[in-house]
């Protein structure tokens, strides 16, 4: 049984800085590509970032290229989203993500999903 719980979401001014963590229980964590999505609102769930089983393989959408960074720890276990000059169209429910294999989708193709944690960012 995959989970993946998230943490480190909150309340920030804009501008500010939150670090997002997710912790994966996968016994081969090194083999699983990950993700970061999020939902804003009535909205549909968007591609934030990926990274494939390297830390030199990372893929972010084109609104967070410069201001949000991914990361991997693969002893820990945790995939990182750093997340600076946090803008108010940021605010959404960040979701971790998982998919066996060297793919990286920079969709929603991912199989397991944590609970998420939520980014409110005042403007």
């Amino acid at each position: 049984q995959v989970q993946l719980v998230e943490s480190g979401g909150g309340l920030v001014p804009a501008g500010g800085s939150l670090n997002l963590s997710c912790t994966a229980s996968i016994r081969t964590f090194g083999g699983y590509a990950m993700a970061w999505l999020r939902q804003a609102p009535g909205e549909g769930r968007e591609f934030v970032a990926a990274i494939g089983w390297t830390s030199d393989n990372t893929i972010y959408t084109d609104s967070v290229k410069g201001r949000f960074t991914i990361s991997r720890d693969n002893v820990k276990k945790t995939v990182y989203l750093q997340l600076k000059d946090l803008k108010p169209e940021d605010a959404a429910v960040y979701y971790c993500a998982a998919r066996f294999g060297s793919e990286v989708p920079v969709n929603a193709k991912y199989s397991y999903w944590g609970q998420g944690t939520r980014v409110t960012v005042s403007s």
